[in-house]
């Protein structure tokens, strides 16, 4: 075989609100972080641990605004995209180096009971501020997957 594949695909939690940058010409980048947990138990000390590793996502254009319009800290997601390796001078003249994953194709896997659940709710001292509307009001994206949730048998 002579070609190569570059493909990553993940089920993680976002661990921040998305951060968009808009270029000249219109043209935007979204970021932000999902953890992916893997658990086990210990066999010496019959103890369960969670090892949480974290990936830097990227989205772009269209893609990075529907991102931030619907996507929360906590959320599940589904993305699928390539990993890319950047690398850029640092201040103090140091090169650093990142690596990310960028989206082809995602599913938001969080429902809209489950993002409201997410959501702080307003405490007293705040009640005079003008709420923000609950996240159920919002329009649910379509889902690029076919399955309902109640018949899924995943474990996750």
């Amino acid at each position: 075989m002579s070609g190569t594949l570059n493909k990553v695909m993940l089920i993680g939690h976002l661990g921040d609100e998305v951060k968009l940058h808009y270029f000249e010409g219109g043209n935007c980048i979204g970021r932000f972080p999902i953890a992916t947990n893997e658990t086990y138990t210990n066999k010496q000390t019959g103890e369960k641990v969670t090892s949480t590793e974290w990936h830097n996502i990227v989205v772009r254009n269209k893609a990075a605004e529907i991102c931030e319009k619907y996507l929360n800290k906590g959320d599940k997601i589904y993305v699928e995209g390539r990993l890319k390796t950047r690398q850029w001078q640092g201040d103090d003249g140091v090169t650093k180096y990142t690596t990310e994953i960028h989206v082809q194709d995602f599913t938001f896997l969080s429902t809209k009971q489950e993002s409201s659940a997410n959501e702080p709710q307003p405490s007293a001292k705040k009640a005079s501020a003008a709420p923000k509307g609950p996240k159920s009001d919002k329009a649910e994206p379509q889902s690029s997957m076919a399955t309902s949730e109640q018949d899924d048998d995943l474990p996750f």
